[in-house]
């Protein structure tokens, strides 16, 4: 935290502090904190209980799993710490300042012969003394949200406490300044669906777990919705300030204080949120319609979209605030919320209500192609992974792709909906199929896993390599069992057992991971997958132009800009492309395939649709 604050939101030490805290140098710090200042994290257990507390050099995993146990009276055996993608062993040097750290079950248990974690010594006793309100992390763009979180202290000093939204699936609250008025909306990770408190009763999984999207784990949509402020540079599309934070309250709901205790006085909980700031607004798209909203916010908001892979763009996440002047028109501002569904583990079908817009189909303006052509996902990349440590691999290869796509059909001169048809599945024959943007992925990694694959290398007893060339004519016939067809068809989808980072690494830890996943390496005969393990020219062949007269939209509709039920948004989503089962070098030599194949396909698709009449989009929840 900045010392900069005021003392209402200033970051307060812990009461125990190890004396070789004072000569520890910080060494995992990458937003330019000065040395020799403790680092603070925050764990947060599968029940969603947050401990904030401050680690010194000597402090390892073990350390902070016995500090929970004694603070927080929970289990720590069987469990281990984790930060996005990595399972955390001894070594905690390289956890930034303000990092997230999840204690989560193991699936395998604990050997007999490990020792149990016996907490002992006063020195390992921590309290968490910060104060309500305590950002997680400081970027230099989070300065208009340092300023709502003082107004907020000082209200609830004051006696003006949150409320709760009644609306939607997961738990929200709007927190108010001393006049009462909305100033800020607070989701905390625990009660989003599925989660362990949800208020609204949709309950059943840990945090980690696969939510309401199987590319998108419980708990971990707070990230997302940072991720898509700090992404829309210069304020471009309108996404209102956005932080993590911990917050500590009474308001919030916790599930397992039920038997017989909810007649007691409430005590306050601390709990990971997103906290944005709440915007006026006199409707959703869907209440208005989108006949007046202004090209240039259509296009912003749709790139914006097409950039973080937006997976749940409906019109109730639109908000439109009326300008009236006079002597014309009144005009309309469109801000875009709820992005908690962005940047999947995987490609999906995302859902962009704007593509049935007539504004999409307007060509970019020049302000905005100029805007897409600085854009950086490399640089993208790195700066989510300094800001948010706690984010995926395989999100940030996600931003990495999509943004590469839209740089590329934008060059092209593709407009806007053109480029989210591309993006989008549709329905044939009652079966889901791959989106033009998964076809060229398949065939990347189809071409990748036969360049892998034409050489093989043996490694006898004594550790020498023999090497054999598939192709030759004179290899020897006992070894044809070992490349079966199966290989080869499987190796369309590389696997990670040649060097490579592993498939999804927290899998061994979550037990239903991808419990309604169905993975398209389990069924080779499928017939687009017949189609696209033919020779890289077949993709001038596979009819990526056919209608979408069905398309499916994420497997939900919308009521009045809300959607329907929890049990609805279990989507058994097909998955036809991963990107976190590639290697560093494989995930390079697949972006260089994948900007090959994009103009053929890219031509393809223009030589088709010359000429033709414009495909009518429904499934719109908005009237024109």
């Amino acid at each position: 935290m900045s010392h900069k604050l005021d003392s209402l939101v200033h970051t307060q030490m812990a009461i125990a502090v190890s004396s070789a805290a004072t000569n520890c140098e910080y060494l995992g710090n990458m937003r330019g904190t000065p040395a020799r200042r403790n680092r603070r994290v925050f764990v947060q257990t599968e029940t969603g209980c947050v401990l904030g507390m401050d680690l010194d050099r000597s402090d390892n995993a073990h350390t902070v799993k016995r500090r929970l146990q004694l603070a927080l009276n929970v289990p720590t055996d069987e469990r281990s710490l984790t930060v996005g993608d990595v399972v955390l062993k001894n070594d905690l040097s390289a956890i930034r300042n303000d990092s997230s750290l999840l204690l989560t079950r193991n699936v395998l248990h604990r050997s007999l012969s490990t020792p149990c974690l016996s907490p002992t010594g006063n020195n390992l006793l921590q309290r968490d003394q910060s104060g309500p309100i305590e950002i997680l992390g400081c970027s230099s763009r989070c300065a208009r949200t340092k300023e709502l979180v003082k107004e907020i202290m000082k209200a609830i000093k004051n006696g003006v406490d949150p409320i709760p939204v009644n609306g939607g699936l997961g738990g929200a609250y709007y927190f108010r300044n001393s006049r009462g008025e909305n100033v800020a909306i607070v989701k905390p990770t625990d009660e989003e669906p599925f989660a362990p408190n949800n208020p609204k009763g949709f309950v059943g999984k840990v945090l980690g777990q696969p939510g309401l999207k199987p590319s998108v784990r419980v708990g971990e949509t707070g990230f997302r919705e940072v991720a898509a402020y700090l992404l829309d540079y210069d304020h471009f599309a309108n996404v209102p300030p956005t932080v993590l934070v911990k917050v500590t309250h009474s308001i919030f709901n916790v599930n397992d204080d039920v038997n017989g205790n909810m007649f007691q006085k409430r005590k306050n909980v601390s709990k990971i949120a997103s906290l944005q700031q709440f915007i006026p607004h006199d409707f959703d798209a869907s209440d208005y319609g989108p006949s007046s909203f202004p090209v240039a916010a259509v296009h912003r908001i749709g790139i914006l979209d097409i950039r973080i892979f937006n997976t749940d763009r409906h019109a109730g996440n639109l908000l439109v605030r009326k300008f009236n002047r006079v002597g014309g028109f009144g005009e309309v501002e469109l801000t875009p919320i709820d992005h908690g569904l962005c940047l999947p583990e995987s490609l999906e079908d995302p859902y962009f209500e704007w593509i049935h817009w007539p504004q999409a189909s307007i060509p970019f303006s020049e302000d905005d192609l100029e805007y897409i052509k600085n854009l950086d996902p490399v640089h993208d990349s790195e700066m989510l992974q300094t800001e948010l440590p706690m984010i995926r691999e395989a999100c940030l290869r996600v931003l990495v792709l999509s943004t590469i796509f839209l740089k590329e059909a934008t060059s092209f001169g593709f407009c806007l909906s053109e480029i989210g048809e591309m993006m989008s599945r549709e329905f044939r024959c009652q079966e889901e199929q791959p989106s033009e943007l998964e076809f060229v992925c398949i065939e990347a990694k189809r071409m990748i896993a036969l360049a892998d694959s034409d050489m093989l290398v043996f490694e006898d007893e004594g550790g020498e390599e023999y090497m054999f060339d598939i192709d030759c004519e004179d290899v020897e016939v006992d070894l044809l069992p070992q490349m079966s067809m199966d290989f080869l068809n499987k190796g369309l989808f590389l696997s990670a057992s040649k060097g490579a980072s592993g498939h999804y690494p927290l899998s061994k830890l979550d037990e239903n991971f991808g419990e309604n996943e169905v993975d398209v390496t389990d069924q080779p005969n499928q017939d687009w997958f017949q189609i696209t393990s033919k020779s890289s020219k077949s993709l001038k062949k596979i009819d990526l132009v056919g209608g979408r007269s069905q398309r499916l939209q994420g497997g939900m509709g919308t009521v009045s800009g809300i959607r329907s039920s929890a049990n609805q948004q279990q989507p058994n989503t097909t998955s036809f492309v991963k990107l976190a089962d590639m290697s560093k070098e494989e995930w390079i030599l697949f972006l260089e395939k994948f900007k090959e194949l994009l103009y053929s396909t890219f031509a393809n698709r223009r030589s088709g649709t010359t000429g033709q009449i414009q495909r009518q989009r429904l499934g719109t929840s908005c009237q024109f």
